[in-house]
């Protein structure tokens, strides 16, 4: 035993299997106990030491376990994981005297376990041929397989098809078709829609249910079932691959009749595509009963993809043409297609339901005019023609505007008052950013929710550490083994301000607690986060200031004398109550306990200074304290500046560059809109040197800075939680770049300034503007959010709105189609008046281009329905839109047009052109100015 203890220390782990098997059962369970001690022990040392001898720890204690279970649990710990080369060879030699039985028991509980990889996949196989035992087929153990599977396609120097691999592999008659029982997909299970293609998994599968390893019938049935249960986007296009290929027979398309049906009214858009056209072939072979199709139809003309719509009004013109008995049963599905958004689709159904209807009884021409009543007014001339007196028009409804309810404050909740509490949520936090690796934040987005949870726990950090710090280093060095940093130290990527998140400033406080890093390197580390230098930008300025934080709390964690941070925020969106900082500043007085300058700094950014009678009051209570820090916190509050007052530019005015705008011309020759601060020089003199960048003029620069920061976005916002102006100016980059060029998730950062305190103005407008063209659908929805609560704050002028999107889209910023998109989303909440307004200021200028731009279509239709449920009372007639109407064609532009005209009514619409600025430049004429 003592030998085999002896060759572990030393790392020897080749020289480990013949040691284990040299001991008797009770000298495995002997050496297992000092084994386990041995693990405990390592998880202190130094990665170095650590890695010598992991792997000879793993596979002696994997040889020692007498109980499958207990071997299992061991061969799967974490912190006994981190390898190159497999060692599982390694354990299979020092369990090579165990029963058969013993063996199968042990790959059965391995292969349950947490998702496996090729090694361990290999590890189980093995296992099972040893024992000669069925392979345990579970959900971890496909995915194992699928890794391996796609490792083989490169092995050689050529790809290696992946039908060949499959048809190969032993097992694949028995993990293939569990893919199709997964709640979700491995990764691994790549797809790509090339329909000649074999080469992928789909075509792979397929092909092999023709040479007799799969069963064809069924992998048809359970492709139905899995589109039926739903589930992820991707996963319902790969089984429908797997469904198109296999083609299924007129026997198999006729007995999974209802679940083409229910397909058809809710899968995704590509599913019930198929279903349709399986419909459609049923139809043909008169499979298809009326009462079938009329249900199906009422279901799938209420979807919003107007493709479908339009093909299953096809759909039930061709069966009306054929038997025109069935109009008493299919016109009103058709009228289901009334209510459609799109106002062609409308047009087509009515004209379908005119051809059909003196076929209709009585009964149903009243239901038809019931279902037309809800036609908009561009449509009322034809269906009062058609219905005559049976079309009783609605009573018109007081409109209401429907915005969410204004976000309240939500106070933060006090740090863990135990060591075990706080040990739980700093692990949990520090745990789900981990990474052994650089990865940018666009791959792994910040776990942690919002600010508040990292501020608490930063908070409990430094109040535990002063009264508890032994039990808090113990708790937290056994909660975070084997997490990388604790084990390899901090890595260059955690303490750069280019892509810091608040785990990393949580993970940078408990490493200094837990000795992990030495003095040279704080210091180093913690010049870092002075931002210098004419390429700085906000992103690494704002990740500076966290950082300067944490480094601060580090050394006040070290000196023990610091009771709490200053800094901890009042409220959930950052701030910080004046009188409550004033009761801070007055213990620290108490203790005679100098506040860190970081930590007091970032203080003041937070303070809520008030109005008033409320600001006088909290001024006068911090200057009674009769500390510089009172002073300096009474001179903060009475100051009326913002942190970087924000040049602002007036938004009617775009023909040249104004006051305060910064316009630049990309490759494409388009000028990009931002905005420039000035400097403050208070931030610049009374602050620490990591705050600076804050007090300095900025001129916007649009150019990718690629630190890797729209989604690490919560401390942004709280480092000025009372100053969304500034903030807007200094993030307008991103936002530019999500509308222009697709950066993805830059506009995380909007709805919380929609949240904050401070004054709202010209920079959140343009801002707003920015985010509801972006080109991502999450960030538009993110910009819709912050449309709604600015409206329901009362800090929305959608005038200026309006004028802005006009701007963009004149710069070519911003797409239309985009714009419509979002603006579409916000109406349908129910704030049609608000969208309304904006649009009403956005249209002249779009609608004076000499060429229509793309999606004005769409932008018309999202302002005719609006004015159709509130009214246009109020609201200026728009200039241009009585020519757009009145052109030659029927284009979806022209009939929008018409249809938001209608809803004026006989108000006269002055006619004027649209201001110099509003029409479109030409690339000449944008390069020139």
């Amino acid at each position: 035993m003592n030998e085999l203890l002896t060759a572990v220390r030393a790392g020897r782990h080749h020289d480990v299997p013949p040691l284990v098997l040299a001991l008797d059962r009770p000298g495995r369970r002997t050496a297992l106990a000092e084994l386990k001690e041995l693990r405990k022990e390592v998880r202190g040392w130094d990665w170095q030491r650590r890695d010598r001898i992991r792997k000879a720890l793993l596979v002696a204690g994997a040889g020692c376990h007498t109980g499958a279970a207990g071997c299992a649990a061991w061969i799967g710990g974490r912190d006994l994981r981190d390898w190159t080369r497999s060692p599982y060879p390694l354990i299979l030699a020092s369990l090579k005297d165990r029963d058969p039985a013993w063996l199968g028991d042990l790959a059965h509980r391995f292969a349950g376990r947490s998702a496996l990889s090729e090694a361990e996949y290999t590890f189980v196989g093995e296992l099972t041929r040893i024992a000669r035992v069925p392979l345990p087929v579970t959900d971890n153990l496909v995915t194992g397989w699928t890794e391996l599977v796609g490792a083989a396609r490169w092995r050689r120097r050529t790809r290696r098809p992946l039908t060949e691999i499959l048809r190969d592999d032993p097992h694949t008659a028995v993990l293939a078709p569990r893919l199709f029982e997964m709640a979700e997909l491995p990764p691994q299970v790549d797809f790509y829609d090339a329909p000649d293609s074999q080469d992928h998994w789909p075509g792979a599968l397929c092909a092999l249910t023709g040479d007799g390893v799969l069963d064809r019938s069924h992998l048809v049935e359970r492709c139905v079932a899995r589109l039926m249960r739903g589930g992820r986007s991707v996963d319902q296009r790969f089984f429908l691959a797997v469904l198109q290929r296999l083609e299924a027979t007129e026997d198999e398309e006729k007995r999974h009749l209802r679940d083409w049906t229910a397909m058809a009214a809710d899968g995704i858009a590509p599913v019930a595509a198929h279903a349709q056209q399986v419909l459609v072939r049923l139809d043909a072979r008169g499979a298809l009963a009326t009462r079938e199709l009329a249900d199906v139809s009422g279901a799938l003309l209420f979807r919003p993809e107007k493709k479908l719509v339009r093909a299953q009004l096809t759909l039930l013109g061709k069966v009306l043409r054929r038997d025109s008995s069935t109009a008493g049963e299919l016109l009103p599905a058709v009228a289901e297609a009334f209510g459609h958004e799109g106002i062609d689709i409308q047009e087509r159904a009515l004209k379908l339901v005119a051809r059909y209807l003196p076929a209709a009884g009585p009964e149903v021409r009243e239901l038809l005019a019931s279902a037309a009543a809800q036609l908009g007014p561009v449509h009322r001339e034809t269906v009062t023609a058609l219905f005559g007196g049976l079309v009783e028009e609605a009573p018109q409804e007081a409109y209401e505007e429907l915005l969410p309810p204004t976000p309240v404050l939500r106070r933060l909740e006090p740090a863990p008052g135990t060591v075990a509490e706080l040990v739980e949520e700093v692990a949990a936090r520090v745990k789900a950013h981990a990474s052994e690796h650089w990865i940018p934040a666009s791959a792994v987005l910040d776990t942690s929710a919002g600010i508040t949870g990292f501020e608490r726990a930063l908070d409990g950090l430094v109040r535990l550490a002063r009264s508890d710090r032994e039990e808090l280093t113990g708790g937290l060095r056994e909660a975070l083994a084997g997490v990388h940093f604790v084990e390899h130290g901090l890595s260059p990527y955690m303490v750069d301000p280019r892509g810091v998140s608040t785990s990393h400033g949580l993970s940078v406080v408990v490493a200094s607690l837990l000795g992990l890093v030495s003095e040279r390197d704080r210091v180093a580390w913690r010049a870092k986060t002075v931002v210098t230098g004419s390429d700085a930008c906000a992103h690494a300025a704002l990740n500076g200031v966290l950082l300067d934080r944490v480094w601060e709390a580090s050394e006040a964690i070290a000196a023990g004398r610091v009771p709490f941070l200053l800094a901890t925020p009042t409220w959930h969106t950052g701030a910080v109550e004046a009188a409550e900082l004033v009761e801070r500043l007055r213990t620290y007085r108490d203790l005679d306990v100098r506040p860190g300058p970081a930590d007091f700094a970032q203080a003041l950014l937070r303070v809520r200074r008030g109005s008033g009678p409320e600001r006088a009051k909290a001024a006068a209570a911090a200057e009674a304290l009769g500390t510089g820090e009172g002073d300096r916190l009474a001179a903060w509050i009475r100051a009326e500046d913002s942190v970087a007052p924000i040049l602002r530019h007036p938004a009617t005015t775009v023909s040249r560059p104004s006051a305060g705008t910064w316009w630049q011309r990309t490759t494409t020759g388009a000028r990009q809109v931002l905005l420039a601060t000035r400097e403050r020089l208070v931030i610049q003199r009374d602050f620490p040197a990591a705050f600076h960048w804050l007090g300095r003029a900025q001129l916007p620069r649009a150019q990718e800075c690629y630190h890797w920061g729209p989604e690490r976005s919560s401390h942004w916002t709280a480092t000025l939680p009372g100053d969304p102006e500034t903030l807007a100016a200094w993030l307008m980059p991103d936002l530019l770049f999500a509308a222009d060029q697709g950066q993805r998730g830059a506009v995380g950062f909007l709805p919380a300034l929609a949240e904050s305190a401070g004054e709202t103005g010209g920079a959140m407008h343009l801002a707003l503007a920015y985010g509801l063209g972006a080109r991502h659908p999450e960030d538009r929805t993110a910009a819709v959010d912050t449309l709604l609560v600015l409206a329901a704050r009362g800090r929305l002028d959608g005038a200026v709105l309006g004028r802005e999107l006009a701007i963009l889209v004149d710069r070519d910023l911003v797409k239309v189609n985009r714009t419509a998109d979002a603006l579409g989303t916000a109406a349908a909440t129910g704030a049609c008046r608000t969208v309304l307004t904006v649009l009403a200021a956005m249209l002249p200028g779009l609608l004076a281009y000499e060429k229509t731009p793309r999606g004005l279509g769409d932008l018309l239709s999202v302002a005719a329905g609006c004015a159709e449920r509130c009214g246009t009372g109020g609201i200026e007639p728009i200039a241009g839109l009585a020519a757009t109407a009145g052109r030659k064609g029927s284009s979806q532009t022209v009939r929008q047009a018409a249809r938001l005209l209608a809803t004026f009514g006989e108000r006269e619409i002055e006619e004027r052109p649209a201001p110099e600025s509003d029409r479109k430049a030409t690339i000449g004429d944008q390069i020139n100015t």
